[in-house]
């Protein structure tokens, strides 16, 4: 009848008049469809043709379920609909996640039911719905139908060789394990594996798990699928964080290069399924269909799902039979809150990079090596964290440095993701050494950044000026910080915002001038007390861009 097909909506049967009889008379008559039985006052088949409806008017049912389910679902739904004590007729359509949060948070959303991969969809829904300025739809959210927890999936070929140190969060964490995260925005199981990550950091580092968000947006798959290819392709073991039952489908094609599915040391946590009802009505036919999906573990486990409370035994290929408990249930607030500080940090970003290249800079740090030393170290960690979707340019600057400018252009503002253009960063920062001379010219410098900048805005990016410097403005012959504050009030635009980020590291910075700079500009200042703290005092920087000018 094509009313399972994932693809395909579902036709209305049409309607029939068959036999026309007294009631209360029991008649048998042939017809070309079958035999129908006279009970209780409607038409019963005996013997239903395949491609006819087993009733005269069957209730129109529309389940939309997640791409990783909606098959499975759709296969029960054409047993269910086959029973012929129903007259139902079950559409199943299949759709991400995300996108079916969308459309419900924006009221366009056509079916009876939805099911999500992860009850976080209903938060997500509830404040897209808010902020849109539109009531919260009206969602009925019932049990889990299944769940599936959230692994490491490897290459098998590099099953070996990964296995040779623990698999965990922390060493994910700390970038020992190179992992890929599909983007959080349209993956459950990617916020998910995000919420278990920040549960290994410590509470009194927030910077920690900022870093890893950093480390993991460099590089974001496109798509669950993408990470798993890159995986399997990749010269170097690596793994991408997804759900166990992606690994099961994965592995079901046999054309597939084969994945393994690693479970954390420290546990992990589970994608959950809910059931939720759309329908302004209950219906029998609603109730009955939740009650044959909770009945049908078996079906469910051959596609790489485990029950609700996460127990059952799989036999598929690169999972374990039996997986560990999750620890704990997620939580939809935290989640969200781990989703906007990764969008603020994921925010596609134009950068020009401002660097103090005075004399000063040869001064030894309290750590035994020079200024300038301790930067470069700082430096090169920051860049390898930036994504490639980030453009950066570099000044370097003094007094005088070419002509009567106290700054030198020596890298335009340029995708990350141009090798050739990161090699030539990465090239500068290892020769600033050889660099070094003069005086510090900020003000001066500071204010042509602004305007080099505003000149080249690009209004799909955000556009900003990251000043770092080891002391106070020294250039006599330049404008005052009164006059720089005038100037940068003149050409503020709040349509085109251009933030000044300063960063002062060592005993000579002058704060109090940094931190007017930064709000005049709606940018923050950082101060690292020693110089060997200014690694940390980056990822603030680059972290901060929401609560800027007034970040703790």
């Amino acid at each position: 009848m094509g009313r399972h097909s994932v693809a395909a909506p579902a036709k209305a049967p049409s309607r029939r008049f068959i036999l026309s009889v007294a009631a209360g008379v029991a008649v048998i008559a042939l017809v070309a469809s079958g035999v129908y039985l006279w009970v209780g006052g409607h038409l019963n088949p005996l013997l239903a043709a395949a491609d006819q409806p087993a009733c005269d008017e069957p209730e129109q049912v529309v389940v939309v379920a997640d791409t990783s389910i909606a098959k499975s679902v759709a296969q029960l739904a054409e047993d269910f609909d086959a029973d012929p004590k129903r007259c139902v007729a079950t559409e199943v359509r299949a759709q991400d996640s995300a996108d079916t949060a969308a459309s419900v948070a924006a009221g366009t959303a056509d079916a009876d039911v939805w099911i999500p991969d992860s009850t976080v969809w209903i938060d997500r829904t509830r404040a897209t719905a808010t902020s849109l300025g539109l009531g919260a739809p009206v969602l009925e959210v019932g049990d889990s139908i299944v769940s599936s927890p959230i692994v490491f999936a490897a290459a098998a070929s590099d099953a070996e060789e990964l296995a040779k140190e623990p698999v965990s969060w922390a060493r994910v964490l700390s970038g020992q394990l190179p992992a890929l995260l599909p983007d959080p925005e349209a993956s459950a199981a990617s916020l998910a594996s995000l919420y278990a990550l920040k549960g290994q950091t410590s509470p009194d580092d927030p910077r920690q798990f900022a870093g890893a968000m950093i480390a993991l947006s460099k590089s974001i798959p496109a798509s669950t699928d993408a990470a798993m290819a890159t995986v399997t392709s990749s010269s170097t073991p690596m793994i991408t964080l997804t759900s166990e039952a992606r690994v099961v489908a994965h592995n079901a094609d046999k054309s597939a290069e084969p994945l393994v599915a690693a479970y954390p040391t420290e546990g992990t946590v589970a994608l959950d399924y809910p059931f939720v009802r759309m329908a302004k009505e209950r219906t029998e036919n609603l109730d009955a269909f939740r009650t044959a999906l909770s009945k049908a573990g078996d079906h469910f486990a051959e596609a790489g799902f485990r029950a609700p409370d996460g127990t059952g035994e799989l036999e598929a290929r690169g999972v374990a039979a039996t997986a560990p408990p999750a620890q704990g249930e997620l939580d939809g607030a935290s989640q969200i809150e781990i989703l906007r500080s990764w969008g603020v940090l994921t925010m596609r970003g134009r950068m020009l990079a401002v660097i103090d290249v005075s004399g000063s800079m040869q001064d030894p740090a309290a750590n035994g090596l020079r200024r300038i030393d301790v930067f470069q170290q700082a430096a090169m960690g920051a860049v390898q964290k930036f994504s490639g979707e980030a453009e950066l340019g570099v000044w370097l600057f003094s007094t005088a440095r070419n002509g009567n400018l106290d700054y030198e252009d020596v890298a335009p503002i340029a995708p990350l993701a141009d090798a050739a253009h990161t090699q030539r960063i990465a090239g500068i920062i290892q020769s600033l050494p050889s660099r070094l001379g003069g005086a510090t010219g900020l003000y001066d410098t500071t204010l042509d950044a602004v305007k080099r900048v505003r000149e080249t805005y690009d209004p799909e990016k955000v556009n900003s000026v990251l000043v770092i410097t080891d002391g106070k403005n020294e250039d006599e012959n330049g404008i005052s910080l009164e006059q720089l504050l005038a100037e940068l009030a003149k050409m503020d635009d709040p349509n085109q915002p251009v933030p000044v980020i300063m960063i002062g590291f060592g005993p000579d910075t002058d704060l109090q001038a940094m931190q007017q700079i930064a709000k005049a500009t709606k940018g923050g200042a950082y101060s690292a007390a020693q110089p060997e703290d200014l690694g940390t005092v980056l990822v603030d920087a680059i972290s901060q861009r929401t609560c800027r000018p007034d970040c703790g």
